[in-house]
C-alpha cells in the first residue's frame, strides 16, 4: 500500500474594499476564523483568474459589486489540515452600498478604518493591513 499524499496548497483570494473611510468586512461562518472578521473571499475554483475570483467572492459574501485593482499583498496559513496562500486584491466598488452577508459569511458591514482593529479579526489580518499601509493603527 502507498502513502496517502496530503493536498497541495490551495490558492484564495481576498478583496480589500476601501470606500469612504471605511473597509468592507465579513464575519465568517465557517473554519478557519470562525466568528471572526475578515476581507470577504475564498478559494480560486479551477478555470477562474484570480481577479475573476476576487469579484465573485466580494458578491457572493456581500452582494457588493466590484472591480478587481492591484495585487496589495499575501499570505500563507499553514496548519495541520491545510495549507492556504491567500492573495488580498484592493477592490474598488461600483456602486457605495449596504452588504448583505451571503455563502459562507454570517455578516457583512462596512467599518470605518479606525475601528477596525477594535473587532475580532481573522489571525495576522490586523498587522496585515498595517503592514501594507490600510490601517494607521493596530493596537
Amino acid at each position: 500500500m502507498s502513502p496517502q499524499v496530503a493536498p497541495g496548497p490551495e490558492v484564495c483570494v481576498g478583496a480589500v474594499t476601501i470606500a469612504e473611510g471605511r473597509l468592507l468586512l465579513v464575519q465568517r461562518g465557517q473554519d478557519p476564523g470562525r466568528w471572526a472578521w475578515s476581507v470577504p473571499g475564498g478559494r480560486v475554483r479551477i478555470g477562474e483568474t484570480l481577479a475573476e475570483a476576487v469579484i465573485r467572492e466580494l458578491r457572493e459574501e456581500t452582494g457588493v459589486e466590484g472591480l478587481c485593482g492591484r495585487l496589495l499583498g499575501w499570505v500563507e496559513r499553514i496548519d495541520d489540515d491545510r495549507h492556504l496562500v491567500i492573495l488580498d486584491f484592493i477592490v474598488d466598488v461600483l456602486d457605495l452600498e449596504e452588504p448583505v452577508a451571503g455563502d459562507d459569511a454570517i455578516d457583512a458591514k462596512w467599518v470605518p478604518l479606525h475601528e477596525v482593529a477594535e473587532l475580532n479579526l481573522v489571525e495576522g489580518l490586523a498587522e496585515f493591513l498595517h503592514e501594507h499601509g490600510v490601517l494607521d493603527v493596530i493596537a
